[in-house]
């Protein structure tokens, strides 16, 4: 089969949906790979590096999109991009369809199989293509809040750890699944106070076993949240529904009671964001202000540190990417159900149901689908 890789378009975006080490594989097991010109540049990786790697170098984007039968990417198709899909081609990258009914809109009308590797599943339970962008965010979460509490950046003027004698900035974590938990470590790291709100006992059983009783874990609902949302520096949520728009933990009318120059950074943006004034920002303009609380609400945050995000992604995505490539994506997603769940969108219709929901759609079952 052809695989196909081109350029990420969307604003800083700096990662690439195949390394050369992926392609390599990919060539091995006798699969084509067709690049586009200086894909890898964003992490170091040249044309070279892929030639070398066995892959064919293309002049442009159209001649990518034109060629291939497989698509693999980082990031949700674009306009332009979209407009290039065909109903005989194979599109898998992160989609997050759920706040983006333009999108959907368009991969239906395309007729293309489109798999989300935001919903593909593992048969331990989780989301293994999702985890390890999540794992990126959460750390960089606290990187992004501790420069946003920066008077020169908007926010109140502290520093997450104190110094002797001055206290520490209290950090609040919504959500102790995968984000939570890495952003928890590195806030706890920084000598912050910490707190990690969740539904599930279990889960804050976990954090606090993890962390030594270094956080404070709280059982959430709507008082636990909104007390410690006010009592906050810093909020950093997320939450994941998969396939879901994100709940929205944080009301406008909290907002307005939060600390002046308090942070809040969602990492559940992707999913529509978990605050009743999220809006999607880019790494160019990262950050807004509303009732005195700065928003970080970059939609691709892992894109700022390209070599460790690509990286983790692809060793992450490379088995499925050889399956879909080895066996067509029909028997690729019949042999595998955690490879079948990521089947967002095929043949003009939607295939998963939390996507269905959360765009008002119908849905048709992906079994039926793939026939």
């Amino acid at each position: 089969m052809r695989i196909g890789v081109p350029k990420e378009v969307k604003v800083h975006e700096y990662r690439v949906g195949m390394t050369p080490a992926s392609v390599r594989e990919a060539v091995t097991r006798g699969h084509a790979v067709l690049v586009e010109t200086q894909a890898g540049a964003g992490i170091g990786a040249g044309d070279d590096a892929y030639r070398q790697a066995g892959a064919e170098i293309a002049a442009g984007a159209a001649e990518v999109w034109a060629r291939s039968e497989l698509i693999v990417k980082v990031k949700e198709p674009q306009p332009a991009e979209r407009r290039q899909l065909r109903p005989d081609q194979v599109l898998f990258t992160y989609l997050h369809l759920a706040p983006d009914p333009a999108q959907a809109s368009d991969l239906i009308a395309s007729g293309a199989a489109c798999i989300a590797y935001e919903t593909v599943t593992a048969p331990g339970g989780g989301l293994p293509l999702l985890a390890p962008m999540s794992e990126v965010a959460g750390r960089l979460a606290v990187q992004a809040g501790a420069r946003c509490l920066e008077k020169s950046a908007g926010g109140m003027g502290v520093l997450l750890g104190g110094v002797p004698g001055v206290a520490p900035a209290r950090v609040v974590i919504l959500g102790a699944g995968v984000v939570g938990t890495n952003a928890a470590q590195m806030a706890v790291g920084t000598g912050a106070q910490v707190v990690v709100i969740d539904t599930s006992a279990d889960a804050l059983r976990r954090i606090d076993a993890m962390l030594g009783g270094r956080a404070m874990t709280v059982f959430s609902n709507r008082d636990n949240v909104e007390r410690e949302v006010l009592a906050a520096d810093l909020v950093i949520s997320g939450v994941l529904v998969p396939g879901a728009a994100a709940p929205k933990l944080v009301t406008r009318a909290m907002l307005a009671r939060m600390k002046p120059g308090a942070v809040i950074v969602d990492v559940a943006i992707d999913q529509g964001g978990s605050t009743e004034t999220s809006r999607p920002t880019t790494h160019a303009e990262p950050t807004y202000v509303v009732d005195g609380v700065v928003h970080y609400m970059v939609a691709n945050m892992p894109g700022a540190v390209p070599r460790t995000s690509a990286d983790a992604l692809n060793h992450a995505t490379l088995p499925f990417t050889l399956a879909l490539a080895g066996k067509g994506w029909r028997r690729a997603l019949r042999d595998d159900p955690h490879l079948r769940a990521g089947l967002n969108i095929a043949a003009g219709r939607v295939t998963h149901p939390a996507v269905a929901a959360a765009l008002g759609l119908g849905h048709a079952a992906a079994a039926d689908v793939i026939g």
